[in-house]
């Protein structure tokens, strides 16, 4: 569904991402792990349009996108879920949802009953400025909008981040079931280890710019990932 190659990326006079090479398969949720600094927030802003790359492929479904801006991006299918959300504080719940109508067709323009029954919450908050949801309920908001563009590509930039348990795990009972509908493909950045081990189907280890290790969970342990992630 998503395939990157050779991907290189730059601020300014310093290059950050060095010939990444990424695939994430429909009906998988693809880990990208490393420690800080790495570049994976980078890559995940490189896929979506946010900063532009300086060179490499980047495709969806077989159609390749030359250096897509985000809202090309998003109508392509790729949805990204920021890290730190970046809802908008002002704006009711619906209305944050509603955002999502830029990139649809005018006959989309709807909010799909299945978006409130992964995250009950927001039907319950509708109404409610986002600002005022706890971070918890703005992680969900987040998410829910990037579905909104029904999505074949799914980015999640450290969704349990400054997260309370019981929607650490909300959060990743969803993603499992994202997963098995399997029509998208889910590229997950996260600290988290165990969330991110636990939902995983193959990992993408990143050290300074580059991938230093791919593997399939089957092929790979989670001491071998650790001192990888570690170094």
């Amino acid at each position: 569904m998503l395939k990157v190659e050779n991907l290189t990326l730059h601020y300014g006079q310093s290059q950050v991402l060095h010939g990444i090479d990424l695939q994430a398969a429909a009906g998988e949720v693809t880990a990208v792990m490393g420690t800080n600094g790495v570049g994976k927030t980078s890559l995940l802003k490189a896929i979506s349009g946010r900063h532009p790359y300086s060179g490499g492929q980047l495709s969806v479904n077989g159609v390749a996108l030359q250096h897509p801006s985000a809202f090309q991006a998003a109508r392509a299918g790729i949805a990204y879920v920021p890290q730190g959300r970046e809802i908008f504080a002002l704006m009711s719940v619906m209305e944050n949802l509603e955002t999502a109508f830029a990139c649809l067709p005018k006959d989309q323009h709807r909010i799909p009953d299945d978006i409130f029954d992964l995250f009950p919450v927001l039907r319950d908050m509708r109404n409610r400025r986002g600002g005022d949801l706890s971070g918890g309920q703005q992680q969900q908001l987040a998410i829910a909008r990037a579905l909104m563009t029904r999505p074949r590509v799914l980015l999640l930039d450290e969704p349990t981040e400054g997260i309370q348990p019981n929607i650490i795990q909300q959060i990743g009972r969803t993603i499992g079931l994202l997963r098995r509908q399997g029509n998208m493909a889910i590229v997950l950045v996260e600290q988290n280890f165990d969330f991110a081990y636990g939902l995983a189907d193959r990992f993408v280890v990143m050290t300074r710019g580059t991938v230093k290790r791919r593997a399939d969970k089957a092929a790979v342990t989670a001491d071998q990932l650790l001192a990888d992630v570690a170094l």
